[in-house]
């Protein structure tokens, strides 16, 4: 039997990743189980089809990064809309507000996050709270405290409540040492950035967890995430998104990696498909707890000349970051997503002239680009 350690309250101002929530008052549950309860690793802890009474109620937790609203959004049309709560420590602006349920959850206060839990009777948690590879290791106290401490506390909330628990991994993941085109689900990864030794660990605790005392834990290593209606949340792969900004806005952009720099990458609407594909997939379908993803690999210069189609007056110039580039040298090319296409049947619908052409003919993208400058 595990007891669980509770930390002191502890509120930092950084940008997380996705949360959720809802302004709802509630009286605070003051009995919560201060054990995790040990259950047989194979147990079915949900059905793969929902009705009205027995549908997932969700809480994304850093949901006001990148992926977070996305996921939100995508979830509650599948679910409705005050079945998933978004939560942050930080304020939302007002069109995330008033879409759905928001509240205030910081998840390096374990007390207050498993009042969220038992309170709005959470049944699915997506753990995105997270500094990114960049920002990470500008800060890596905060990093640690952030990607580690926070982890701990989301898995021990979500052991001893039952709850299905997502925690995405990354292409961060990966080190210099592991094969890189393309790196299989099982290799050596030795990553050399605080975000990436986080990511492993949460990997490794997850499928721990889930031996060790049933969490029905599940995982995805993401590739780089292009999206047009979120802003950068200081990852390597961040020029990806930034280029469509700026040719929209000027016809001009300045890479902080070298034009040959070979990475993996998605659109959004694959990553958030892949994500709630994984979590409804039946336990005996899933031959591991963490799977690649992959839909298509470019360089910068191989997106600059796809843009290049569309805005023929684009240009593209390099000043390379030190700093980034050694992070995505150590990182895979590719990834092998192939048990995934195989345990759950996993397939991406964008490959990069999609993507390409998605982007830069989003609703309101251009509207967005003007008033973002």
């Amino acid at each position: 039997m595990l007891m669980v350690r509770k930390l002191g309250r502890l509120v930092v101002p950084v940008l997380w990743g996705p949360a959720c929530g809802c302004h709802t008052s509630i009286l605070p549950v003051r009995v919560l189980s201060t054990s995790i309860q040990q259950t047989p690793a194979d147990a079915a802890f949900h059905s793969t089809s929902f009705t009205e009474a027995d549908q997932p109620r969700i809480l994304i937790t850093g949901g006001l990064g990148q992926l977070g609203v996305g996921l939100a959004n995508f979830l509650r049309k599948r679910f409705g809309k005050d079945s998933v709560i978004l939560s942050d420590i930080r304020k939302p602006p007002d069109h995330i507000f008033h879409n759905g349920p928001f509240i205030y959850s910081d998840i390096l206060d374990s007390k207050n996050l498993r009042e969220t839990v038992v309170n709005n009777r959470i049944s699915w948690l997506f753990h995105y709270s997270a500094l990114l590879s960049a920002v990470g290791e500008a800060d890596v106290s905060l990093a640690k405290a952030v990607n580690i401490t926070g982890l701990h506390n989301v898995l021990d909330v979500a052991t001893e409540h039952g709850l299905r628990l997502f925690v995405p991994s990354t292409i961060g993941a990966f080190g210099p040492t592991s094969p890189r085109n393309p790196a299989p689900d099982l290799c050596v990864q030795r990553p050399r950035t605080i975000y990436g030794v986080s990511k492993v660990h949460a990997e490794l605790m997850g499928e721990y967890y889930y031996h060790r005392y049933g969490l029905d834990f599940r995982c995805l290593r993401y590739p780089g995430i292009i999206s047009a209606d979120s802003q950068p949340g200081g990852g390597t792969t961040d020029y990806a998104v930034q280029i469509f900004h700026h040719a929209v806005k000027s016809g001009r952009f300045e890479c902080n990696l070298k034009p040959s720099t070979r990475l993996p990458m998605m659109y959004i609407e694959d990553c958030l498909r892949a994500t709630l594909e994984v979590m409804e997939a039946p336990t005996k379908s899933l031959s591991m707890r963490t799977y690649n993803i992959n839909a298509m690999s470019f360089t910068p210069e191989e997106l600059a000349q796809e843009i290049h189609k569309h805005i023929p007056e684009f240009q593209i110039t390099y000043n390379v970051d030190s700093v980034r580039q050694a992070i995505a040298d150590s990182w895979p090319m590719n990834f092998d997503d192939s048990n995934a296409r195989k345990d759950w049947g996993w397939k991406h619908d964008f490959d990069l002239p999609n993507l390409v052409t998605t982007m830069l003919n989003f609703p309101g993208f251009h509207t967005r680009v003007a008033r973002a400058n």
